[in-house]
């Protein structure tokens, strides 16, 4: 934007493809480019000034600018600044914001890349901006496609760690679980199940629940990676479910509320009604389910037989304690074996998809709203009726959909605990990940650069002089 608005065409031109020793040749990014143009020429002396002005000038829209800069730490005076103040950059002053690095597309590119070819060809499609007649400005246009890819490639390889324990476990990706689909990696998946050979198992994660992360899971990694779960395994605890029962928020740095440090059974049948509505949603997949109650101190007998016959008697799905949170793998062995009888059926092979990617966006955002969440029906504000016709417009309205909503709640409601019925989801704006490969519907005002609390983790962390050791992290 600088260089454009500071120059003629033809220094402009000159200078993005300079004579170096009497030739003047287009580098391979601007040939992708100039194809993508239609201008079939390559040599860079018999382009028209047309077609020089086309190519040379992005004429990018700066309200249109969608691209932030990224910080991998939490600060909330980052959630909206003023860049380009210098007297240097001449009138460049624009707002901006900041996001955490996982809320980067980049992030979901690489938990959704294939291979290193894969990642490539996403980076090109990332959409940054639109230029002033609505057209998409592209990473590729920009001419860093092949930089970024570069700075990426050791990011693309999955990082063997293991647990306290010795399991080996790929930590690799962490796209944000709203405005991403909050998934581990594809390629660390593809590792593991080789790994693993025929006769193994893969556990892999889909953060935040049956109506979040595993809808995501399904809709949109699955679709990359060709790969279909065999089994979900949701995992459940009697102090969540009495949330979701009524019972009072927890209010970070304050004692745990007594509702949930002694037995209710009344708070806890009510909430049971959320883990129901989950179960649902994984059978709409036609994929097995299972429960994982973790059990913790405080957990009583007679809660968490109420819990087993419930979900039984409401879904035929079976619920196993796992005391994994007391007594590590150990604590685990009977929901693996159960994990191993299941997955082992040969009844398994019906996966299918919640809708069909053909279908119109509205349509794909009602089915996931109504069929997942539970909603009556979606309320299309005006601003994201104007993005859904320029997708149309441009070829984009065939992405899978990636809704970004509150974890806290079914619904887009963090208040409404609980199976709430009844309530209108409104989409107030539509972005665009177009490398990812997916649109994300704004369900209400999700952030994307966390602040921190009044007390934050911060204070009981410490090095021990004596040991050498960090002490606090836990």
């Amino acid at each position: 934007m600088f260089h454009e608005n500071t120059q003629k065409t033809s220094d402009l031109y000159n200078r993005l493809v300079p004579e170096k020793k009497g030739i003047r040749k287009f580098s391979n990014l601007q040939m992708k480019r100039l194809k993508n143009l239609n201008i079939n020429k390559f040599d860079p002396t018999t382009l028209t000034e047309d077609e020089i002005e086309c190519f040379a000038r992005l004429d990018i829209d700066p309200d249109t600018i969608t691209w932030n800069r990224v910080l991998d730490t939490n600060d909330r005076f980052l959630r909206g600044i003023t860049v380009g103040q210098s007297p240097t950059e001449k009138g460049q002053t624009r707002q901006t914001q900041f996001d955490i690095t996982v809320a980067s597309e980049l992030m979901a590119i690489i938990a959704l890349s294939n291979d290193m070819a894969d990642m490539i060809n996403r980076i090109e499609r990332i959409v940054v901006a639109h230029n002033k007649n609505g057209e998409p400005v592209s990473c590729l246009d920009l001419g860093v496609s092949g930089a970024v890819s570069v700075l990426l490639k050791d990011c693309l390889e999955p990082t063997l760690m293991q647990t306290i324990e010795g399991t080996p476990v790929f930590v690799h990706a962490g796209p944000f679980a709203n405005i991403a689909h909050g998934n581990s990696s594809i390629l660390a998946d593809k590792v593991a199940l080789k790994l693993v050979g025929e006769d193994g198992y893969v556990i892999t994660e889909a953060g935040f629940g049956a109506d979040i992360g595993m809808e995501k899971f399904c809709n949109i990694k699955c679709r990359s990676s060709g790969l279909e779960p065999d089994l979900v395994v949701i995992v459940a605890t009697i102090r969540a479910l009495k949330m979701h029962g009524g019972g009072p928020d927890v209010s970070p740095g304050k004692p745990l509320p007594d509702e949930y440090n002694m037995e209710n059974l009344e708070l806890l049948e009510k909430g049971s009604q959320n883990l129901i509505k989950h179960i649902e949603n994984v059978k709409k997949f036609n994929v097995p389910c299972l429960v994982a109650l973790n059990i913790f101190e405080g957990d009583t007998a007679n809660e968490i037989n109420l819990l087993k016959e419930f979900v039984y008697n409401n879904t035929r799905v079976e619920v196993v304690e796992s005391s994994h949170w007391s007594y590590g793998g150990k604590g685990g062995e009977r929901l693996a074996r159960k994990v191993v009888e299941i997955t082992n059926r040969e009844d398994n092979d019906n996966f299918k998809f919640l809708y069909d990617v053909d279908r119109s966006i509205k349509e794909k955002i009602e089915i996931i709203a109504k069929e997942i969440y539970g909603a009556s029906g979606v309320r299309f504000e005006d601003k994201a009726l104007e993005q859904i016709s320029w997708f149309e417009k441009y070829g984009y309205d065939k992405l899978p959909i990636c809704m970004a909503k509150t974890h806290l709640s079914l619904s887009h409601d963090k208040n409404l605990k609980g199976r709430p019925t009844g309530f209108e989801v409104p989409i107030r704006e539509i972005g665009g990940s177009f490398g990812a490969g997916f649109l994300y519907p704004m369900v209400g005002s999700i952030s994307k650069m966390p602040g921190l609390p009044t007390r934050p983790c911060f204070y009981d962390i410490e090095l021990n002089l004596e040991t050498g050791k960090i002490e606090g992290l836990f």
